[in-house]
């Protein structure tokens, strides 16, 4: 993989945590947008290449994943997602900001 400048990294993080706050389904926005406002700048370079990877899929099949609906196929069961599956989504400032307004 080739170095990334700063700017190009940041504009990765912003173009990533756009996508995850503008799914085809609510749930999956409030989901994967506020993991990804609290987690994406902790993410390794490989684990950003999985949450991609995990953007590109169909939202029902991803929520299905997420909340032990379905299988999750091998080359998404990984760490990270077992991360998204386990993060407290109902904490912190999510739910303040998005009720005000």
């Amino acid at each position: 993989m080739a170095e990334t400048s700063a700017e190009e990294h940041r504009a990765r993080l912003r173009r990533i945590g756009f996508r995850s706050w503008h799914r085809g389904i609510r749930e999956m926005d409030l989901i994967l947008g506020h993991f990804s406002d609290n987690m994406l700048e902790s993410l390794s370079f490989p684990e950003l290449d999985q949450y991609e990877a995990l953007l590109e899929a169909e939202d029902t099949s991803l929520y299905n994943w997420i909340t032990g609906r379905e299988r999750v196929p091998a080359e998404h069961d990984t760490p990270l997602l077992a991360r998204i599956r386990t993060f407290n989504h109902m904490k912190g400032t999510l739910w303040a900001n998005r009720s005000e307004g």
